[in-house]
């Protein structure tokens, strides 16, 4: 089985894009399912009804979230309504939404999850407890990936190897820039520190790279625009055994 998973898309530029490369990529690589982070998929940032309808328009079967995902009060009721769409598990209770969701393929059965981390962002409960906690609601799933949207590589390395060989494949998000470190661990879990970006590729991060100075420079407030130009998409791949549900190889895509 194959799972393709995608890094996080960012404004109608990405959007446009991932519609683009997507359905031929899925096609050559033969995926069974694929994920898409969304959480900056909206101009401005955040996610919309809009911007998750070109999510799926362009073929993504689950669309996670992140710390940006309820920026946009529009998109809050369709969180309540899509179960293909996440947000992080370890909110607190009565966030809208879910955290968790199954992809019913009718002979296999694949649990998404999306959670976020703690260290230099928000004071969530543990990623390690509500990880435990959902894979024992969902009956420890052969087939489980774990979309890791965190800022500290540590974090998500730690994650990974927590739950190495009881997850199938967990795949950072959040910072924008691919890692080189796509992997097996010792259990079987496939890991990648993060997948990458969707969008611009000259600008800081998919904002326009002038303004992203400007902030850093004056440290006054200036209002972000994504940039213009040649996109890629950021991607890996991981195949998992039929049998174990554990990773048997893991590959990065760009394109």
């Amino acid at each position: 089985m194959n799972i393709l998973c995608i890094g996080d898309v960012v404004g109608g530029i990405g959007c446009r894009h991932l519609q683009q490369v997507l359905p031929r990529v899925k096609r050559e690589l033969a995926v069974d399912v694929c994920i898409v982070n969304g959480e900056n998929s909206a101009d401005g940032n955040g996610i919309t009804p809009v911007s998750a309808g070109h999510l799926f328009d362009a073929g993504a079967d689950v669309i996670t979230g992140g710390n940006h995902t309820f920026r946009r009060h529009e998109f809050y009721d369709l969180l309540e309504e899509n179960e293909c769409l996440l947000r992080p598990a370890n909110l607190p209770a009565g966030t809208p939404g879910r955290g968790m969701t199954v992809v019913d393929r009718g002979r296999y059965q694949v649990t998404v999850i999306n959670l976020q981390g703690t260290v230099y962002m928000e004071a969530l409960a543990s990623p390690f407890d509500t990880l435990d906690a959902l894979l024992a609601e969902a009956g420890n799933p052969k087939f489980c990936v774990v979309d890791f949207h965190a800022e500290a590589t540590a974090e998500k390395r730690a994650l990974a190897a927590y739950v190495d060989g009881r997850i199938s494949a967990l795949f950072g998000t959040h910072t924008h820039v691919a890692t080189a470190d796509e992997q097996i661990l010792p259990g079987g879990t496939g890991f990648i520190t993060d997948v990458g970006m969707t969008g611009p590729v000259q600008s800081c991060l998919g904002v326009r790279t002038e303004l992203a100075v400007q902030k850093m420079r004056t440290k006054l407030p200036v209002r972000f625009a994504t940039a213009e130009g040649a996109c890629a998409m950021d991607g890996v791949l991981f195949t998992l055994d039929d049998k174990t549900g554990h990773t048997v190889a893991v590959r990065r895509i760009r394109v």
